[in-house]
């Protein structure tokens, strides 16, 4: 099988490389060219007559009934939903794979960096030491605290282990417990109205598909306590932005978001200019040990993929 990554990045080419080698993947193998093409057409054009993409980014629709000859897509992360037209690959028969547990333990620390951030008010000391002022306000101690994490997956499930280790109390919600479920690995479940009237800090960890589109409704955030933290290292529609933006407007929501929808933050977005915020650029996951694992994983599906073809 031809094989091509026509979206890869420069510096993640030593990465790429030694998964490839521990794989037994030539170098030489792989066709790699770098940055995101500018259009359908770059799109067809590097990938020309390839049977098996690597895919870091998104390609548009009129690229990919274009492709000649493409019969499998390892998609580089979790979230190949956002990026492919997963109906329209199925219509056309090709395979979409992806590489899911890479970076658990780096989107957890970052989402604990971002809670941390936000509660020590980290942001806003330093603008103000670095603009010549020394204006000291109060941080809020997390110790003691309550935390609900929303989604126990990988990266929930070790977010967790990192806030009971500051000395939160952590509570948690999954599918599981809208079963009836009561705890999950020691963890409480609550119902996730429960959950979110209870806690002192929301982090959320959770893939976006259909069921957990806007699960974060306005009501829930309506329904948490004045001074409540939001982290947000999921993705940006499983929350109501909106009502978000409303509330930490008034004062009465602290959010601290990794994501937003939509990606980048156009520079007209309210967001950027929201109070009681802190942003980061999507960019939880990106450690150079979560990317090798990435390709490692990536790697390894195509090893599958040309054993299966061969």
């Amino acid at each position: 099988m031809k094989i091509v990554h026509p979206d890869g990045s420069q510096d993640e080419r030593g990465e790429l490389e030694r998964a490839l080698q521990e794989h037994g993947i030539p170098l030489d193998d792989v066709e790699v060219h770098y940055g995101a093409p500018a259009d359908a057409d770059e799109w067809v054009s590097r990938v020309g007559d390839a049977e098996l993409v690597m895919l870091g980014w998104s390609v548009p629709d009129a690229a990919l009934e274009r492709f000649p000859a493409v019969r499998a897509i390892v998609f580089l992360g979790t979230g190949a939903a956002d990026h492919i037209n997963l109906a329209l690959a199925d219509r056309l028969g090709i395979e979409v794979r992806t590489v899911s547990g890479y970076g658990d333990d780096s989107v957890a620390e970052h989402a604990l960096a971002l809670l941390l951030s936000m509660a020590r008010r980290i942001p806003e000391h330093d603008a103000q030491v670095r603009n010549g002022q020394w204006g000291q306000r109060a941080g809020t101690l997390l110790r003691g605290k309550t935390v609900g994490v929303v989604g126990l997956g990988g990266i929930g499930s070790r977010f967790a282990q990192l806030a009971t280790g500051i000395g939160m109390e952590v509570v948690g919600w999954n599918r599981s417990a809208e079963r009836g479920a009561s705890i999950h690995d020691g963890i409480p479940l609550l119902p996730l109205d429960e959950l979110c009237r209870r806690a002192d800090v929301v982090s959320l960890h959770l893939a976006l598909n259909r069921d957990t589109e806007a699960l974060i409704s306005a009501e829930r955030i309506d329904s948490m306590a004045p001074g409540t933290i939001l982290v947000n290292t999921a993705r940006g529609g499983v929350v109501d932005e909106a009502a978000v933006r409303r509330r930490a407007e008034a004062g009465e929501l602290r959010y601290a978001a990794d994501v937003f929808d939509p990606e980048p933050l156009p520079a007209d977005s309210p967001q950027r200019q929201s109070p009681n915020t802190v942003l980061t650029p999507h960019v939880a996951f990106f450690t150079p040990e979560a990317t090798l694992e990435l390709y490692r994983g990536a790697c390894a599906h195509v090893a599958t993929l040309l054993v299966k073809a061969a």
